[in-house]
């Protein structure tokens, strides 16, 4: 074979070598493409469906003009609800709220009630007349008990209206002026589904639909809303209660609509008919309890589609002591101080202080006090004294 035979031979085994590094590479590039795609697919539904993020939502269909809420998509946590309510209602709170949804007001200006309704089963409602609405992330079981005690402890005297009510749990917590004036307000499933056959019942006038008297989820999610009625309806005959100067505190639990969907399912005509009248139902109730406490009541609606179990990790360190009440313990503990152990400390602090320079100021005077300035009983001797 000749030179040139043997250089034609050469480059023709490398460019059969280069195509074949071209389809490796081409075929490496589609599969790393492929898994991106994966990758991307996973990330997606991780998103769908990690709690908090399925869309459940805070929203604010009340709010007098000193409770300012900015509008925006800053997400706050549900374990959070209870701080957000107290501060609205002037309360302070253990740790601070970092959340720039509620703006702060007046220090002298308080909303006179405050109604939270925590309906379960929807993540979103269709409430268009709202101040503002905000993201739900982490939505965990919550009470507004610490809210409740805040209001009993500082206004015991004028005893203010709380009611905490759960109709499909039959619980119901009321305290002050609710005993006497939520009295006849049916607690049990059966009380209340005694109340939609008696007269003014909200079956005369919502329209029903697809949804049904007879079955027992339908049956549910229409005592719910008479309650709502029968609430507005009691505060109407009450309305003295918006006078006084102690602040109210409703909390409203609804879980008609989760009933709707373990009987129909989330796509059934009654679930759909069932949130329509549920918003509507909502937005003349928020409007009336506005009105009744004179422009100066917040309500707020949490849509969450279920509860998530919050996550919580326990554990034990080695160096954990029990806790001893002797306080001559030789493990030197400290005292558990008061909530408002600062706020005596800076007024004895202060009050010390200011006596203390009011002592020395008081003394340097008297010490280079002029003898001069002395009054008549002083300056004159006792024969001056006989003479006059």
């Amino acid at each position: 074979m000749t030179p040139c035979g043997a250089d034609d031979v050469r480059s023709a085994d490398y460019r059969r070598k280069r195509k074949d590094v071209a389809r490796k590479v081409s075929k490496d590039e589609v599969l790393l493409h492929l898994n991106r795609m994966q990758v991307k697919i996973s990330v997606f539904h991780l998103h769908l469906s990690f709690p908090g993020v399925n869309g459940d939502s805070l929203t604010i269909l009340q709010s007098p003009d000193y409770v300012s809420f900015q509008k925006g998509d800053w997400p706050i946590s549900g374990e959070k609800i209870p701080d957000l309510v107290a501060l609205t209602m002037g309360f302070s709170v253990k740790e601070d709220l970092s959340w720039p949804g509620l703006k702060a007001g007046p220090l002298f200006q308080r909303p006179r009630a405050n109604v939270l309704v925590v309906v379960r089963g929807a993540d979103s409602l269709a409430l268009p007349q709202s101040v503002a609405s905000y993201p739900l992330e982490n939505p965990v079981p919550f009470t507004l008990d610490s809210v409740a005690e805040t209001v009993h402890s500082l206004f015991a005297e004028d005893t203010p209206v709380v009611l905490q009510l759960a109709p499909s749990e039959e619980r119901l917590y009321m305290l002050g002026k609710a005993n006497a004036v939520f009295e006849e307000l049916p607690v049990t499933l059966q009380q209340i589904r005694a109340r939609l056959s008696q007269d003014g019942s909200v079956l005369a006038s919502l329209p029903l639909n697809s949804l049904s008297r007879n079955a027992e989820a339908d049956l549910l999610f229409l005592s719910e809303v008479q309650v709502l009625h029968d609430i507005t309806a009691l505060l109407q005959r009450h309305r003295h209660l918006a006078k006084d100067h102690s602040p109210d505190l409703y909390s409203l639990e609804l879980s008609g609509l989760e009933e709707l969907i373990r009987r129909y399912g989330a796509d059934s005509q009654q679930y759909r008919d069932a949130t329509a009248i549920l918003a509507s139902v909502l937005i003349k109730f928020a409007e009336d309890v506005y009105g009744l406490y004179g422009n100066s009541a917040v309500v707020e609606v949490v849509t969450v589609k279920r509860f998530e179990a919050p996550l919580t990790r326990k554990s034990r360190s080695i160096l954990e002591s029990k806790q001893i009440g002797n306080p001559d313990s030789p493990f030197n503990l400290a005292y558990k101080y008061n909530l408002n152990y600062a706020v005596v400390f800076n007024i004895v602090l202060w009050l010390m202080i200011a006596l203390a320079l009011a002592v020395i100021a008081t003394s340097y005077v008297m010490w280079n006090m002029d003898p001069g300035y002395d009054s008549i009983i002083y300056r004159m001797t006792n024969q001056k004294i006989r003479m006059d």
